[in-house]
Parts: C-alpha cells; sequence; structure tokens
C-alpha cells in the first residue's frame, strides 16, 4: 500500500512518482534500509535497477527476506544488534510481487486485487466454472499478505472471496477452512450481491473543479540559444530568448529575455545598452555587471509575467504553440538560474509555471472567459 508514502525522482527534468518501504540488505551484516519503488519500473535499494536485476538480488540475498538468528544488524546512525528468534512472512516472491502491485498502483492501473475484483465481477454476471476457475486464479495471484484487504471490508476480511472462488463443496487456500457449505456459499454470493447493489446506489465523485493532474505529456523547453526568428519554431519560440520582438510602455525590446534583463538594472544608461545587445545571452552577461533595481527580487515574478503576456499577446503564432501544449506540466531550463528554471529537478521552475498561467488566460479568452 503506498499511503503518504510519496516520493519522486527526476529523469530528464521528468518527475517520476514512487514510494518507499523498509527492507534488509546483507552486506557484511544486515543493514535496515529504504527500498524505493518507482512509476516507471525502477527500483532503488543501493542501486537504481530493473525489476529483474532486483530478483537476482533477491536470488543473492543481497536484499534479504530471511533473517538468521544471531546475525548482527545495524540502522544507519541509529542503532545495532543482533536477531535474536527473528520472524518474517516475506519471501522472495511475495515482495517481488508486492512491489508488482505497487508499480501497478502508482501508475494509476488495476493491481493484483483490481483485477482480481473485475474477474468476479465477470463471474457473477456469468456463472460458468470457467470463470469461477478465472476468478479463483486472479485472486491467488494477490500477495497472500494483501488477500485480507481485497474487498476493503475489515469485518469480512477476505472470506466471501475465498468462499465465492472455490464454490460448493471446495477447499479454501487456508488449510484451516472447513470444506465450503452450500449455505456458506450463497451467503457469500448474497454478500456480492449487496455489496454491488451498494455501490450502485453510492453517488460517483467527480472533482468539482475537474482533474488535480494534467492529461498531457510534460513539455520540456531545453536550454537554447536562438539568434534569429524561424518560420516554424515549434516549442523553441516558447523560450524566453527567442528573437520575437515586444513592446511594452512604449519600449521596443528584441525578446522577453532582452525586455527582463533591462528592466532589472538600476542605472538608465546600462538599460539602455541592455535593450541594444546582439543577443539574449549577452543581454543577461551585460545586467550580471550592475545592480539590480531595489525591490527586484521581490517583483521580478509580477515583472516576468506581464514580459510573457505581451509576448503572445503580440505574437499570435507563438500563442498558438503555446495553447498547443493543452495542459501539459512546462518545464523550462534554465542553467544560469535556480529560480526561473528547473535544472532537472533542482529549480523552482518559475519560468514554466508562469507559462502555464499565461497559457491558462490563453484558454480563457478563446473560451470566452474573461474576468475583468
Amino acid at each position: 500500500m503506498i499511503g503518504n508514502r510519496l516520493i519522486h525522482r527526476t529523469a530528464d527534468g521528468v518527475r517520476i512518482p514512487g514510494t518507499w518501504r523498509h527492507a534488509f540488505i546483507h552486506n557484511g551484516c544486515y543493514h535496515l534500509t529504504d527500498l524505493f519503488i518507482y512509476a516507471d519500473g525502477l527500483i532503488d535499494c543501493w542501486g537504481l535497477v530493473t525489476i529483474e536485476e532486483f530478483q537476482e538480488k533477491l536470488r543473492s540475498g543481497w536484499v534479504a527476506t530471511s533473517l538468521p538468528d544471531g546475525a548482527e544488524a545495524s540502522a544507519h546512525d541509529l542503532a545495532g544488534w543482533k536477531f535474536s528468534e527473528p520472524r518474517t512472512w516475506l519471501t522472495p516472491d511475495l515482495l517481488v510481487a508486492e512491489i508488482r502491485d505497487t508499480i501497478d498502483q502508482l501508475n494509476g492501473r488495476p493491481d493484483s486485487t483490481g483485477r482480481c475484483l473485475a474477474a468476479v465481477d465477470t463471474f457473477l454476471a456469468d456463472r460458468t466454472e470457467e470463470n469461477r476457475a478465472a476468478a479463483r486464479a486472479a485472486f491467488l495471484a494477490i500477495p497472500v499478505s494483501r488477500r485480507r484487504y481485497a474487498l476493503g471490508d475489515m469485518d469480512y476480511k477476505d472470506g466471501p472471496l475465498r468462499v465465492l472462488v472455490v464454490g460448493p463443496g471446495g477447499k479454501t487456500y487456508l488449510p484451516h477452512d472447513p470444506p465450503i457449505t452450500q449455505e456458506a456459499y450463497d451467503s457469500a454470493v448474497a454478500y456480492f450481491e449487496e455489496r454491488a447493489s451498494w455501490s450502485a446506489r453510492r453517488p460517483t465523485r467527480v472533482p468539482a473543479d475537474g482533474p488535480a493532474a494534467p492529461h498531457a505529456p510534460a513539455v520540456h523547453l531545453y536550454q537554447s540559444y536562438p539568434d534569429k526568428p524561424e518560420a516554424d519554431p515549434g516549442k523553441r519560440g516558447l523560450r524566453n530568448d527567442y528573437p520575437a520582438p515586444i513592446v511594452v510602455e512604449g519600449v521596443g525590446y528584441p525578446s522577453v529575455a532582452h525586455a527582463y534583463w533591462a528592466l532589472s538594472v538600476a542605472q538608465p544608461e546600462v538599460r539602455a545598452t541592455i535593450v541594444t545587445a546582439e543577443t539574449a545571452y549577452a543581454a543577461r552577461k551585460l545586467a550580471a555587471g550592475t545592480p539590480r533595481r531595489e525591490g527586484w527580487e521581490q517583483a521580478r515574478t509580477a515583472v516576468m509575467t506581464s514580459l510573457l503576456r505581451a509576448k503572445y499577446d503580440q505574437h499570435p503564432e507563438l500563442a498558438e504553440i503555446l495553447l498547443a501544449t493543452d495542459d501539459a506540466t512546462v518545464i523550462y531550463d534554465d542553467m544560469d538560474s535556480a529560480f526561473w528554471g528547473d535544472n532537472a529537478g533542482r529549480g523552482r521552475n518559475w519560468t514554466g509555471r508562469l507559462l502555464e498561467l499565461v497559457r491558462s488566460e490563453l484558454h480563457a479568452r478563446q473560451a470566452g472567459i474573461v474576468i475583468t
């Protein structure tokens, strides 16, 4: 179960969601450490590996699921001890099965429990022995450690499921369960029919304000140094240093970057030099050698927002490129600024965030939603 153990790593500027759980590794002695599981199927337990490579770590005993009595163990910078009558229910196969379920959950796919419940629905709709066998196989594919939670009912646990999938006269996977009587089977069927009726009456929860996550793939605006306009710039046209001239308060600037750096400096004569700089890079370099205006740090996001609005108002062809990104997360590289750039997950990505804001305003205007 993922719960609130949400983490992420960054790969090529894209956040990969993940979660974590504890595990022991055997490296001289036994170390209690963290096992990180990511949506793209990679697993990090002292090294990022595929699930097949992780299975090899389990086979070799480097990731340990059995803990010998008397073995030395430690938790880094916390404690050291020896095992005394250790008990563990994990096996390599069970741990891998739980990890596969976790990867499905991180991707919003049905995990083994979801697949089992879908097979049960198919059986209840058409009660053939073939469908029952499929439901039973799907039930047994749920990691044994998670079967009791499959119905989300801690009063009955997985009891009705165990009974339903084997049928009258059958034996469940639990050795202490007696053979299933017709009465017990009818009771299990009634449980699922009542459960289906309750689910049908329950109102479907739809977020009133739409989805929380974007449905379009993330857009990565890599660092580039365009020096002249292009007939079809594509996403390069969304860069602040792309040469798309703008006019702000009666002053013309060769690009958003020129305008930003010119407006940032305290000395008017330097500002004029920046406006005429040959490239955005040269404009930045000129600005870096002179003091900022007072209060610039607090005002810079507001200034950048105004400049981006001017760019996409004055260049409809570039506005179309921005609109075409739909609701995607915009990841903007700026190797000189961890404030404006995402920079492989180490920056704050303010340019990307403001591009998303301006894009939303453009979408609103297209839809006739105008707030003044």
